[in-house]
């Protein structure tokens, strides 16, 4: 392959040194390709350029690159945690990829524990009784977080044994100090009603230091803590308070009974499962924390084909016996990108063995000692089989609909004639129009390609200059916007403009009437036109098709596989545009309210002032004098109020 790259790139090859680092490539537009790592960069970058790796995806990626970028660093481990610093950051094109835009949620208790309590309680503090809430966020000092958990709903379990066993507080500040008499959570005995001084700041602080032994995993501990204190209220005669202890004993005994979790080790873990199947992967997390299973959550990767080639190109310079497992690269990368701001327990149990390079350099970056299980035994085997099932489970739903949606494509492109090139690509744009009683109308287009919904293409039009409701004039609009310059392009042979292959309409026989002049004017393709026309009493599934180039309407079925296509495309351009129908009504609002915070202008003037102006549109245009027509406004007032709103 070296005879097609430039001289330039060819003589850095030949000059990089042979010592440890990280490389890029990059193609002719400046996409990232490949992030790779080297223990000898000299020797790993030159597999790529003296052979000829003819048509496979080394061949492939090799070919487009134009430009390389490295980076010399100390360490075999240095180099991994920069490698996947920039796989994580810049998504390259040929690498295992975790996409997670998701933080995790946490448990949070409001306060440190370091707040003096009062020796005399007449009006409680929320202060003095921590909260214990649902958060997700970066966390402060100021307060105390547990997790992180793998979702909401395993946080809201955990409040929720919290409040039976414990009996914290759920209520905002706001709400405690408002309080006259204690609220249902008191009634059903999931709260100890600090609001109303029901307990005492110290034995509310009790409460909580024990919560917190709990989430902390320090179940044994805790559990003859609380024996303790349960005898120690029967030895003064306070049976009343030793049978609340007794009641919490008994319902914490209950909650680790039904955890069926050896309490005594493994306080926090991950459990991690790699699947692969049919080109895609998944991998499993399950976490553990506080001796808790707290449940999973899976994670898909993108580009584990192109990857894995490359990889084994990397391993062994192309000799496959060298190659591991993919499931282990899958593996690999995932715990590689995943701890990057992350907290990594000191357990990982992993479905199969990876580089200790990789545990050492986490551990390194972590500041956590982390050990490594890969044939558990007991209740960490338990643990394993249960992420290993749900790892199967969970890739095999992605395939199923993936297949199912692909059905789909297949489906609606036989009963429309239609024939793409190549299936994946076949292009669906649909159109909605919306307004609000015949204002703010808009247009909205959603894009669909690759067997999937495109949101990054979609599009909204604000619609001006039409009879306000008419529906059919904002069509011709929109369509006049989106497709003249397109074609104009196809004219004239520039570029490399190209037509969807299907226009969807929302909308019967007008709509795509419309549609057609549309077309007609621009001297495009009729049959690419297919209108949505709402059923017998505008039921969902007995839509028909209505079609511009003359064809008769037709009725897929309800139980077709093209009907759901069209009515997902459809419901998702109707989606889109209700959305952004709300964000017009928000601005509006928005402006309302600025109007109010005018000094002078409380909530009555502001009324006047759109009930005379018809709307804060009315007053952003009224002037200065008609402004003063306003019962209440002085000149000084519509000054104010006029500057305010320019």
């Amino acid at each position: 392959m070296s005879h097609t790259h430039d001289e330039a790139l060819l003589a850095q090859v030949a000059a990089l040194p042979a010592l440890p680092g990280v490389y890029r490539y990059f193609d002719a537009q400046e996409q990232l390709l490949y992030v790779g790592k080297a223990l000898n960069l000299k020797r790993r970058v030159s597999s790529y350029f003296q052979k000829d790796h003819g048509g496979t995806r080394i061949g492939h990626m090799v070919g487009k690159i134009t430009r390389m970028e490295t980076t010399v660093v100390r360490s075999e481990a240095e180099a991994l945690l920069l490698e996947n610093n920039l796989i994580k950051t810049l998504h390259p094109r040929f690498n295992i990829l975790f996409r997670d835009d998701k933080s995790y949620p946490y448990l949070k208790l409001t306060g440190n524990g370091r707040v003096a309590l009062p020796a005399v309680v007449k009006t409680p503090e929320a202060q003095h009784y921590p909260r214990v809430a649902y958060y997700r966020g970066s966390v402060e000092k100021k307060h105390r977080y547990f997790g992180p958990f793998p979702s909401a709903w395993a946080v809201k379990e955990s409040i929720q044994l919290i409040q039976k066993v414990f009996r914290l507080r759920t209520c905002e500040d706001t709400v405690f100090a408002n309080r006259t008499r204690p609220c249902l959570l008191f009634q059903i005995k999931r709260c100890s009603g600090p609001c109303v001084n029901l307990i005492s700041p110290e034995d509310y602080k009790a409460d909580v230091q024990l919560a917190e032994q709990f989430l902390r995993g320090e179940t044994q501990a805790l559990m003859q803590e609380m024996e303790a204190r349960m005898m120690a209220h029967a030895e003064r005669l306070e049976f009343e308070q030793a049978a609340e202890v007794r009641n919490q004993l008994t319902a914490l005994s209950r909650v680790l009974h039904q955890q069926s979790v050896d309490t005594a080790v493994d306080t926090d873990a991950d459990i991690l499962v790699a699947k692969v199947q049919g080109g895609r992967a998944c991998v499993n997390l399950a976490m553990v924390r506080g001796g808790r299973h707290l449940g999973d959550r899976p994670y898909f990767p993108v580009h584990v084909q192109d990857a894995q080639d490359l990889l084994g190109l990397e391993e062994g310079d192309g000799d496959s016996e060298l190659k591991r497992p993919v499931e282990v690269q899958v593996l690999e990368a995932f715990l590689a990108q995943h701890y990057i701001g992350v907290p990594v327990p000191p357990l990982l149990i992993l479905s199969a063995a990876v580089d200790k390079v990789l545990i050492d350099a986490l551990s390194a970056q972590s500041g956590v000692k982390i050990s490594t299980v890969t044939q558990p035994r007991e209740h960490r085997r338990v643990w394993l089989e249960m992420a290993e099932k749900n790892a199967d489970l969970q890739l095999a739903r992605l395939l199923a609909e993936e297949g199912s949606q692909q059905a789909r494509t297949r489906a609606l492109a036989e009963a429309l004639d239609l024939a793409p090139d190549d299936l994946d690509q076949l292009h669906i744009e649909c159109f909605d129009i919306s307004h609000t009683a015949g204002e703010n109308t808009q247009a909205s287009c959603v894009v669909f390609r690759q067997h999937k919904m495109q949101s990054g293409d979609y599009r909204r039009y604000n619609i001006e200059g039409i009879t306000p409701g008419d529906d059919y004039a904002a069509m011709r609009q929109v369509l006049m916007r989106r497709y003249g310059k397109l074609a104009e392009a196809l004219r004239s042979g520039e570029g490399t403009a190209k037509l969807p292959d299907l226009v969807l309409i929302d909308g019967g026989k007008g709509q795509v009437s419309m549609a057609r002049e549309v077309f007609t004017d621009l001297g495009l393709d009729l049959s690419r036109i297919v209108g949505v026309e709402k059923g017998e009493g505008r039921k969902v599934g007995l839509e028909e098709l209505v079609f511009a180039d003359g064809r008769e309407k037709v009725y897929l079925g309800k139980d077709s596989a093209a009907l759901m296509l069209v009515a997902q495309i459809r419901d998702e351009a109707h989606r889109f545009a209700i959305t952004g129908m709300r964000a017009q009504r928000a601005k509006v609002r928005m402006g309302g309210s600025k109007i109010e915070e005018i000094p002078g202008i409380g909530p009555r003037k502001r009324a006047k002032l759109l009930q005379r102006f018809g709307g804060v549109r009315g007053v952003e245009s009224a002037s200065v004098e008609d402004l003063l027509g306003v019962d209440g406004i002085s000149r000084d007032l519509a000054e104010a109020i006029y500057n305010a709103l320019h």
